[in-house]
């Protein structure tokens, strides 16, 4: 629905920060092709932010891997080889074994509860 709303005022550039994160596998193929579709026809730029290689590797023109705030890779994604993906992610694309498998909703109901609003103030200009 976000893309349709983006969509609908013909914008030049999309920002698509993560679009498919939650979506399976064939909604996620869907939802990319449908943006580059938009941009092949429309001639809208599609910036995208994805941690998906396989996805990177087929959908984009160009890639751009960032580790630590810098930018250390920017190429096809014919280029994303295992050294450069090393690059991107020094710790590997699989989980710690080591590590608990907690997924966000999880998170959130164990997250620290934010203190109750004690007063509520609208200021006119």
């Amino acid at each position: 629905m976000g893309i349709a709303r983006a969509l609908a005022q013909r914008p030049k550039v999309i920002l698509a920060d993560e679009p498919v994160a939650s979506l399976d596998p064939k909604t996620s193929r869907k939802v990319l092709n449908y943006l580059r579709q938009a941009s092949r026809e429309d001639g809208i730029t599609v910036i995208c932010n994805l941690h998906q290689v396989d996805y990177a590797r087929e959908f984009a023109q160009r890639v751009i891997g960032v580790a630590g705030g810098r930018v250390v890779f920017e190429g096809r994604p014919d280029e994303l080889t295992d050294e450069v993906l090393q690059r991107i992610y020094p710790g590997g694309l699989e989980p710690d074994p080591g590590e608990p498998k907690e997924d966000a909703a999880v998170a959130a109901v164990h997250a620290p509860a934010l203190p109750p609003v004690q007063q509520l103030a609208l200021e006119q200009p």
